[in-house]
C-alpha cells in the first residue's frame, strides 16, 4: 500500500485521494491535483467533478476563442465562483509531469492546440491553511499518489477516484469498489 504524505514533504504536483471513510460532501471520493504546498498552507483543484459544460457555456466571452470547448470542473469549495485555468503535460520520455496552474486566458488559449497538453477550467479550489493539511494527513484523511503514474483524462467522476485509489493496494481496491450506499449491496 502507498504511504500517506510524509511530514515536511511538499505534496505539490501530487494527487490527493480522499479516504473511503471521508464523508464531507465537498471531498467525498475526490481526486485533487495539488498545485502548491508549503509551510503556509496548500492549494489544489478537484479533478473528478465535471460541471457538464464548457467555458463557452459559462461565459459567452469565451465562445469565439480557442478556450470555447475547454471543459469546466467544480474545483473545490473555496471561492466557488472564481475561474482558474490550468494546463498539464506528461512527458513520458523524461518521466515528468508539468503543471501550469492559474493561467491567464491568453496563455491557456495558446496551449489548447499543443499536442499532449490538457487544459481544464475550474470553478473554485481546495485550500488548506497553515498546518491544516498536515493534520488531516495525520488523521488518515488522504492518500497520495504520483500524478506521473496516471492518465488524468482517462476517466471522469468517481471512476477516476476508484481507479487510482484501487491501484494503491488490494485493501484499498476493495474499499474503492464499495458502493456509495453499502445498504444496496
Amino acid at each position: 500500500m502507498k504511504e500517506r504524505g510524509k511530514a515536511g514533504k511538499s505534496l505539490a504536483g501530487q494527487l490527493l485521494l480522499a479516504s473511503p471513510g471521508l464523508r464531507d460532501p465537498n471531498f467525498r471520493r475526490t481526486v485533487i491535483l495539488m498545485s502548491a504546498h508549503d509551510g503556509d498552507g496548500a492549494l489544489g483543484a478537484v479533478l473528478n467533478r465535471p460541471a457538464g459544460k464548457s467555458l463557452s457555456a459559462l461565459n459567452p466571452d469565451f465562445a469565439l476563442t480557442a478556450l470555447a470547448d475547454v471543459p469546466l470542473y467544480h474545483g473545490g469549495p473555496v471561492e466557488p465562483d472564481k475561474l482558474i485555468l490550468a494546463a498539464w503535460q506528461r512527458r513520458e520520455e523524461e518521466g515528468e509531469f508539468q503543471l501550469n496552474f492559474g493561467l491567464e486566458p491568453e496563455r491557456a488559449a495558446g496551449l489548447v492546440t499543443t499536442p499532449g497538453v490538457t487544459v481544464r477550467a475550474f470553478l473554485g479550489y481546495a485550500g488548506w491553511g497553515k498546518g491544516q493539511l498536515e493534520n488531516e494527513m495525520r488523521h488518515q484523511t488522504w492518500y497520495t499518489a504520483s500524478v506521473a503514474d496516471y492518465n488524468l483524462g482517462s476517466m471522469e467522476g468517481t471512476g477516476l477516484w476508484r481507479l487510482i485509489l484501487g491501484s494503491l493496494g488490494p485493501e484499498l481496491k476493495l474499499l474503492a469498489d464499495e458502493p456509495e450506499d453499502p445498504a444496496v449491496n
